[in-house]
């Protein structure tokens, strides 16, 4: 790893922006931009066009949720095992949610944070490569936090708010996710074995039978694990291997 990013921890310097149309799209332009280091994040007060996963758009409101992206330099992960950096993303936050909300928190796959049923937050990485080389990661984090009214169309949200009663300070709370991250990601570039077996102990549903769409086919299946590589490993009459992506949640 570079020296920078070994002796730079995750959160070392986050830039508060009041508004934003997306903190990842600012951030990966600070990169290209030769303004960005490992560590630095971005938190954003208001974010207008928030991206999710496979195009999904991630709606958040004003100044009530941490709302965070993140420039990682993963010179240590090869970039077949990409996956193994959003496992360790997505267990810094689920320490850093468990922390306040409890034992029921879990990680959904691909990279959700549930708690019982109900989303908190969701993560989304994207990566800047040149030549083959993995240069960055940029984590995009929204976590629900102080906001308890939610769009018609979001399916099952839940806020630490909700959760504990209690309204938190964004800023505070961000550093302290950060923390979390810095954390997992170290134990990350430590080894692998740790972070994928951490993965699969709080995984959403796992052991427990569970309906999935895959095009037009809904089927019962039991949810085993993922893997290095991020496939989810189920087990009906057969094992079954699915790439992120293949997949609904028919909960």
């Amino acid at each position: 790893m570079a020296n920078n990013a070994s002796v730079t921890k995750i959160g070392n310097l986050i830039t508060v922006l009041q508004s934003v149309e997306s903190t990842n799209n600012y951030a990966i332009g600070m990169v290209h931009e030769g303004m960005a280091k490992h560590g630095n994040c971005w938190l954003a007060m208001e974010q207008t066009a928030g991206k999710g996963q496979r195009g999904k758009t991630w709606k958040t409101s004003k100044a009530e949720n941490i709302v965070l992206s993140a420039v990682i330099e993963p010179s240590l992960i090869p970039l077949s095992h990409q996956f193994l950096l959003s496992m360790a993303i997505a267990l810094g936050c689920f320490d850093f949610f468990k922390y306040y909300a409890g034992d029921e928190t879990r990680i959904k796959w691909p990279n959700d944070i549930y708690w019982r049923d109900r989303k908190a937050g969701g993560i989304l990485i994207e990566n800047v490569i040149k030549a083959s080389n993995w240069q960055f990661a940029v984590a995009g984090m929204g976590i629900n936090i102080n906001q308890t009214i939610f769009a018609e169309d979001l399916k099952n949200p839940v806020s630490l708010k909700q959760i504990t009663g209690k309204t938190f300070d964004i800023i505070e709370l961000s550093k302290e996710l950060c923390t979390w991250i810095d954390t997992r990601y170290n134990a990350l570039s430590a080894g692998t074995a740790g972070t994928i077996q951490a993965y699969n102990d709080v995984l959403f549903k796992r052991d427990e039978k569970v309906r999935l769409k895959v095009e037009t086919a809904v089927f019962e299946t039991e949810i085993r694990r993922v893997s290095a590589e991020g496939k989810l490993i189920t087990f009906d009459t057969l094992e079954r291997a699915f790439d992120v992506g293949d997949i609904t949640w028919m909960l």
